[in-house]
């Protein structure tokens, strides 16, 4: 196993749910081979309750959990991203900040959660859906033998993450 720490930025507009559910999620997982971050384009800047909860709920910590703009990670003080990680639509089509150093990058699109209209139950059931499909790809991404793959391979692998469902 290797010692190096890969910083990961999950994107999406708001930077209220499914951004902060990533972010949280994988840095549960990630054993410390992995530090998470996230952020938006026009973040809300809160994060929604529903997410607060669900990650709670599993175990997850939540403290320090925040909606912010991306443009903090474009900064020359930020962390040096390895990847960078649309989980929303809209945030995939975006013009994007400039990575300084160049981060794989991959769309891991899932429906918003936090547009559902419809009984409390309806949304806690949409944002577990969005949990289940995020956790699901994190936990292959963690089990990536990452020391092992080129970047290309690594591209590939990322994509093909994509497809899986929760």
């Amino acid at each position: 196993m290797t010692s190096r720490v890969y910083n990961v930025l999950f994107l999406c507009t708001g930077n209220s749910a499914r951004s902060i559910i990533a972010e949280a999620v994988l840095n549960h997982l990630g054993g410390g081979m992995f530090r998470a971050y996230s952020a938006g384009s026009h973040p809300v800047g809160s994060v929604n309750p529903y997410a607060l909860e669900l990650l709670q709920r599993n175990r997850i910590r939540t403290d320090g959990l925040r909606s912010k703009n991306w443009d903090e990670f474009a900064q020359p003080d930020a962390p040096a991203m390895d990847f960078v990680l649309t989980v929303c639509d809209k945030a995939a089509g975006e013009v994007c900040p400039v990575w300084p150093s160049q981060p794989i990058s991959a769309h891991w699109g899932v429906e918003d959660p936090a547009e559902v209209d419809g009984t409390e139950e309806e949304k806690q059931r949409a944002f577990s859906s969005v949990f289940m499909t995020l956790r699901t790809r994190v936990a292959l991404l963690v089990n990536l033998p990452l020391e092992k793959l080129d970047k290309l391979s690594l591209q590939k692998e990322l994509h093909s993450i994509a497809k899986q469902r929760g």
